[in-house]
């Protein structure tokens, strides 16, 4: 009895000794995973009444009120409320009906615990709404509150694994259109303005609300399953070829990820908005969407290419309604899970809209370049970071979420088995619906269903970064015959990391190929179906492309790339040729000469949009000025004779796209200027009215002696307000004044200078251009200096696309002496935004090292 007594008296004081939950982090600036660890135990059944009043002029404050209705079950600590503005936007607060004085400290609303119950919870407030991530415009704004910018327009509790309803009230001048998550339930005019009231939203976190309201046109399906779009387009071809298709493009995306996932459809509905400066390709909102508008508007002519993207694009957004706003990440860390599986899902729905497509092309081209410019850098990342912060989930984002996490997928897919894959993907929605889960999660899932220790398989995978270097030792036997055949891997960073994964290996022979499939486990493998097998003429790593890494490549088979009889084969090929250039494994002109003959064999669209890209930047980063003199001739006539040929019109504008980049000599834009003046016409060349606007930009800089003349002309062609506005505000970037460059580059320490993103970043294009960089390059200091505000105060893909768009197209030694110079004085910069500059200037730095 004693011994019992005694044990429960030690049992008692390490009860009273426990250490509370600390606060220390609370009240740190964004929202500490911390804070976020607590509030999920402390809140639940949260319910936003919120109303914005949107007056007609632009420059008027939004007044605003929220009605928060919340469940408490511990008050051990205040209510912290998240609001990343300026205290005086906070006029008001009732809390459970009595007025109390406003405590806001450093972006968090604090609510003292003795002012709350536990139980059901009413809080008011009275607020001015924040206009960081408010885009307001003359005749129209739209939210974009990922990854943590909800706070900064209301109260709230910003992050992903604290679902709530939100009831929604919008005043706006009466002649515009509103659109929000969940259905409009009734409006009322009022003189000038118009009160809309939606219904209560379906479950969702804070980073997917949203509404938008302006000037918009409204287009409404036909189909069982009713949709509304708002657009703002006015070409009236690319509004007949686009808006039915539209709908029937997320119809199909619905129903295919209905039967892929066995679960309906999760939410109220599927409407969508297009925007003319939308800072991404979509965002995923639920029950609205946002584009960019120039991404869904195609015209009869567009390519097989610019189809394919857009349907993506589509099933990309509409995948996301299941995987990120259906079942959502608990914290961002795991912000790569939704990206991964919409991205990987945008391909597999596709497929059958597509069938005269080849999508194992598609998937190689889309994913691996853009995967490798990232990982091939002194600043990539794992596919999955630590994130202590919210406020630096922004920085997670990039090449390595949206290219190399769908290769891992595919890898594993590839290894478990679609059938194991899609019963283990239909699990993890149905268990975790409404909620939220992590990568090890989902990990559990899926191993109930393959033999695969799939800790171990992620462990290189998802969490460790870089990618493997493979090399081959072929010993050969007195009769020629092969007698030992050894791959080995090598991690890029020198470490020891091995990655299993899947690839083919193709021997050629003069009558005849054979193909061997390698499952690589460890370091090395020896492949002993090729032992006795006769030397072929030519090996061919990852024939099929499934593959990840830097392969093997034999110099003398590069002249026979482009007559490969199997697509997936040449892309590999091209894919491989530039990563060994890159990693100074082949001059770049014989990658540029292997290209350009690519190019003018090529018939795949596909293939030859992949070489343009690849050609284009070996031509401006990698040959040096005079060997750029000494080949465009021959490369503009080439080009240019293309174009008087009997080519499919996809072919041709990938041909045209490629000439118009490269065509800078006299011979060249004044090729360029006869297009523009529509004096001569391209035979199965169909441009559209955007085509010819960034021809006589293009014309612009190459410093046409009639630049001036061509802007002022193509000014009056413009009938469309927003694209007008684009174009009056990117002439200075094309002037051949250069005080007239500097003084718009020089205006973008501004914040409100740098609003309309992609038009930014389109000036940053025009003024840092390799042909500008004499000029330009006094400007790099300002580039770099201005990074960290870009990051505060811009969205999350704005900091890495604004390197990539000054410093990024450099090639000379000063320029590497600047960002070199910018890095090693500041040793305790930003580690998240130094892996963007050092993403962002790889060429640069690749380039010194191959030309010494």
């Amino acid at each position: 009895m004693k011994n019992i007594l005694l044990l429960c008296g030690i049992a008692l004081l390490f009860a009273s000794c426990e250490k509370p939950v600390s606060d220390a982090h609370f009240y740190d600036s964004g929202i500490s995973s911390e804070l976020a660890q607590y509030r999920r135990q402390q809140v639940s059944d949260i319910h936003y009444n919120l109303s914005f009043e949107i007056p007609a002029e632009k420059s008027e404050q939004i007044n605003s009120h929220l009605l928060l209705e919340v469940e408490i079950s511990d008050l051990s600590h205040p209510l912290i409320l998240d609001f990343h503005e300026e205290a005086s936007h906070l006029l008001s607060l009732n809390v459970n009906g009595k007025d109390t004085k406003i405590d806001h400290r450093d972006q968090h609303l604090v609510i003292a615990k003795e002012l709350l119950v536990k139980g059901p919870n009413s809080i008011e407030i009275e607020f001015i709404a924040g206009e960081l991530s408010l885009n307001r415009n003359e005749s129209f704004l739209y939210t974009l509150l990922v990854p943590d910018r909800a706070s900064t327009l209301f109260p709230c509790f910003d992050q992903p694994n604290l679902k709530a309803n939100y009831s929604l009230t919008i005043t706006a001048p009466k002649d515009w259109k509103v659109l929000a998550g969940a259905p409009e339930i009734a409006s009322e005019e009022n003189g000038e303005f118009a009160t809309h009231r939606f219904a209560k939203s379906d479950l969702m976190s804070t980073y997917l609300f949203s509404f938008v309201a302006g000037e918009f046109e409204e287009a409404k399906s036909a189909s069982d399953f009713p949709q509304t779009m708002l657009y703002r387009e006015t070409n009236p071809e690319k509004i007949e070829a686009s808006i039915t298709e539209l709908f029937i493009l997320h119809q199909k995306a619905k129903e295919f990820l209905e039967e892929y996932t066995a679960y309906p459809f999760p939410f109220q509905k599927l409407d969508f908005a297009t925007i003319p400066i939308f800072q991404y390709g979509g965002m995923e909102h639920v029950g609205a969407i946002q584009y960019r508008e120039s991404s869904l508007f195609l015209d009869e002519n567009a390519t097989d290419s610019e189809l394919l993207s857009r349907a993506k694009l589509i099933g990309h957004e509409t995948a996301h309604m299941w995987f990120g706003d259906l079942v959502t990440m608990n914290w961002f860390e795991d912000v790569w899970m939704k990206e991964v599986f919409a991205n990987f899902m945008a391909g597999k729905l596709v497929n059958p809209t597509y069938p005269e497509i080849n999508h194992e092309l598609s998937f190689l081209t889309n994913h691996y370049p853009s995967a490798y410019g990232e990982d091939r850098t002194k600043g990539t990342n794992p596919i999955r970071q630590k994130l202590a912060n919210l406020k630096d989930a922004g920085s997670l984002y990039g090449s390595i979420i949206y290219d190399k996490a769908p290769i891992m997928m595919r890898q594993l897919e590839t290894a478990m088995g679609k059938e194991a894959f899609q019963k283990g993907i239909r699990k993890y929605i149905k268990t975790y619906a409404n909620g939220n889960a992590d990568w090890n999660a989902l990990v559990r899932i899926l191993d109930e269903n393959t033999p695969i220790d799939l800790q171990q398989w992620s462990e290189v995978w998802v969490n460790q970064s870089g990618r493997p270097i493979l090399s081959d030792k072929i010993e050969l036997a007195n009769d020629g015959t092969i007698s030992s055949f050894v791959i080995t891997q090598n991690a890029e960073d020198g470490s020891d990391k091995v990655w299993p994964q899947l690839f083919d290996i193709t021997f050629f022979y003069e009558d005849e190929s054979k193909t061997f499939s390698v499952a690589m486990k460890d370091k090395t493998l020896d492949l002993k179906e090729a032992i006795g097998k006769q030397n072929p003429s030519a090996i061919l790593y990852n024939s099929n492309g499934l593959g990840y890494g830097v392969f093997p490549l034999d110099q003398v088979s590069l002249a026979n790339i482009h007559l490969l009889s199997d697509e997936v084969m040449r892309g590999q090929s091209y894919i491989n040729l530039y990563e060994n250039t890159l990693s100074g494994n082949i001059q770049p002109i014989l990658a540029f000469e292997t290209f350009q003959k690519g190019i003018i064999a090529e018939q795949n669209e596909i293939l030859a949009r992949l070489i343009s890209g690849e050609l284009n930047n070996i031509f401006w980063n990698y040959l040096t000025q005079e060997q750029r003199k000494q080949v465009l001739p021959a490369l503009e006539n080439q080009l240019w004779d293309q174009l008087q040929k009997d080519l499919p019109t996809n072919l041709k504008k990938t041909i045209f796209s490629l000439y118009s980049g490269i065509a800078y000599s006299q011979t060249g834009y004044d090729r360029l200027y006869t297009v523009w003046k529509k004096e001569i016409e391209i035979k199965d060349l169909k441009l559209n009215p955007d085509n010819f606007t960034s021809l006589a930009m293009t014309l612009a800089l190459y410093g046409h002696p009639k630049a001036d003349e061509i802007l002022l002309e193509e000014r009056t062609r413009i009938s469309n307000p927003d694209k007008l506005d684009r174009f009056d505000f990117l002439f200075p970037a094309l002037s051949q004044n250069e005080t007239d460059r500097d003084s718009l580059f020089e205006s973008f320490r501004e914040p409100t200078n740098r609003e309309k993103e992609s038009w930014v970043l389109s000036a940053c294009g025009y003024i840092h251009h390799p042909l500008r960089q004499a000029s330009a390059i006094k400007h790099l200091p300002l580039a770099l200096a201005l990074l960290e505000d870009i990051q505060k105060t811009g969205d999350i893909f704005f900091p890495k696309r604004w390197i990539s768009a000054t410093a990024g197209q450099y090639s000379s030694p000063e320029a590497a002496k600047i960002v070199s110079g910018f890095l090693k004085s500041n040793t305790d910069y930003n580690p998240i935004l130094k892996n963007k500059i050092l993403q962002a200037t790889d060429d640069l730095m690749r380039v010194q090292a191959i030309r010494h």
